[in-house]
């Protein structure tokens, strides 16, 4: 990380009590850059609790949260319905943001967040934490440096199986209107990658589809129907940055009981490059990186040093997140831009509603 100009810590508060109290919050605690602050949650009688559990100050009132001159950033993990409206609000109030994605639930509102914080001069970060992960930044670094020559095919299979459980009780991932599905969980993700990796997606066509269709509210027997999808089978046509177009397919599964997991495959004229993990309870830890030569000769590739966590934890998402805060903290002390930031959240979004367009039309959509 960069010098960063500052020599105290900024001041951070938390809304979201999954991720956001079981990563961000682990993470926050380790910051040489940030404080953890402050917890929110709309419902006031958690608030007893949660002050004991974390020894932060407890918020139920947003107002009063960025009000606050005792705060200086906020990371917003809600569910994805309510996270245009509190960080138009947070902004507003000249927050510093640190975003889950999907951002937002249209392009528009993350257009409108883009126009908030330029104007209030902000920095939004946006999680895309696999930006952080040693061996996809080693992947990126052997793309940029033209190992593979001129690239053929891109195939990204992102098989997981975390509701493939029919039983599964019904919540706002299976709400479409909420942001629920497979497409804003890992597909957000994974154009963000490809995007990073190879360049913008121009024209997409993509099916997407619901195997699980109704599923029981929490403790109960009735039944509601299911309306985002699990499944997204999606094409894709990349226009590198040497301007020159690339083929992809994407296969995304929330329902894949014992499913591969992550595959990444690059071929190209100089060779081919694999990047996979299996391991289905643990999105970091478990990657693997294969290149395989011209000559067909196949190397097991580890992560340049430069690239290696300080520090891991049990929980992979951990250490990523915490690299992904320092750049955060870099672009408020600094005055910089931040990437990931909004701009990687529009790009990544546009091509998931290009997919949905594409699936009600029957169509190929052009961005």
């Amino acid at each position: 990380m960069n010098n960063i100009n500052s020599t105290k810590k900024l001041k951070i508060a938390i809304a979201g009590l999954g991720f956001g109290k079981k990563i961000h919050l682990e993470a926050l605690k380790e910051s040489e850059y940030l404080i953890p602050t402050a917890i929110y949650h709309y419902k006031k009688e958690k608030g007893p609790l949660l002050e004991k559990e974390t020894g932060l100050n407890f918020y139920y009132d947003w107002e009063k949260l960025v009000k606050s001159k005792d705060i200086d950033g906020i990371i917003i993990a809600t569910s994805p319905e309510s996270r245009f409206e509190l960080a138009k609000i947070a902004l507003e109030n000249n927050k510093h943001l640190l975003l889950e994605k999907p951002v937002a639930l249209t392009s528009l509102e993350i257009e409108e967040l883009q126009r908030i914080s330029l104007i209030n001069n902000l920095s939004v970060c946006v999680d895309f934490e696999y930006r952080a992960v040693p061996l996809f930044l080693q992947t990126k670094k052997i793309i940029d440096e033209n190992s593979l020559g001129k690239i053929y095919l891109i195939k990204l299979d992102w098989l997981m199986g975390s509701r493939s459980d029919p039983k599964r009780a019904w919540n706002w991932y299976s709400h479409k209107e909420k942001g629920g599905g497979v497409i804003g969980a890992l597909g957000t993700h994974a154009f963000d990658m490809l995007n990073w990796f190879f360049g913008e997606s121009i024209n997409v066509s993509g099916k997407l589809s619901t195997s699980i269709e109704e599923r029981s509210l929490p403790n109960s027997s009735k039944l509601l129907k299911v309306t985002s999808e699990d499944i997204c089978i999606a094409n894709l046509e990349i226009n590198n940055y040497k301007c020159t177009s690339i083929p992809c397919q994407v296969s995304l599964s929330s329902v894949s009981k014992n499913g591969r997991g992550f595959s990444l495959e690059v071929y190209g004229s100089e060779g081919s490059l694999f990047l996979s993990s299996e391991n289905q309870k643990d999105y970091v830890h478990g990657f693997n990186l294969k290149f395989t030569n011209k000559d067909d000769k196949t190397s097991n590739l580890t992560a340049d040093p430069l690239y290696n966590f300080k520090k891991t934890w049990t929980d992979g998402r951990i250490a990523p997140v915490k690299r992904i805060h320092n750049l955060w903290a870099e672009s408020i002390n600094n005055h910089t831009p931040i990437i990931p930031g909004l701009s990687e959240g529009l790009n990544s979004h546009r091509v998931c509603e290009a997919i949905i367009k594409s699936s009600e039309s029957g169509i190929c959509i052009k961005i």
